[in-house]
């Protein structure tokens, strides 16, 4: 059975942000990291995300996306994005 879904896994105030740790995305074709992050920001209408993932370090799969462009970086059904906030400590 053919994948149909993409993965968003939420890390410290990217979750505190959406009020969950994950969302599942109905995605039966490859979207855009940026549509991605459009479809996020639309489950959780009235929350900080959009400004959270504005300066969160991205993930597709285990792939580093920081340099690129968000509208270039395709994302296929089956893979997971992980959005992980600047943190601070030592």
């Amino acid at each position: 059975m053919a994948e149909t879904s993409i993965t968003v896994h939420y890390w410290a105030g990217a979750r505190a942000a959406a009020g969950t740790s994950q969302d599942i995305l109905d995605a039966p074709a490859p979207i855009t990291l940026a549509d991605v992050m459009a479809r996020a920001m639309a489950l959780h209408p009235g929350t900080r995300l959009g400004d959270v993932l504005a300066v969160c370090s991205t993930l597709v799969d285990d792939r580093p996306t920081a340099s690129e462009d968000a509208a270039e970086v395709m994302v296929r059904p089956g893979q997971a994005v992980q959005f992980l906030p600047p943190f601070a400590g030592g």
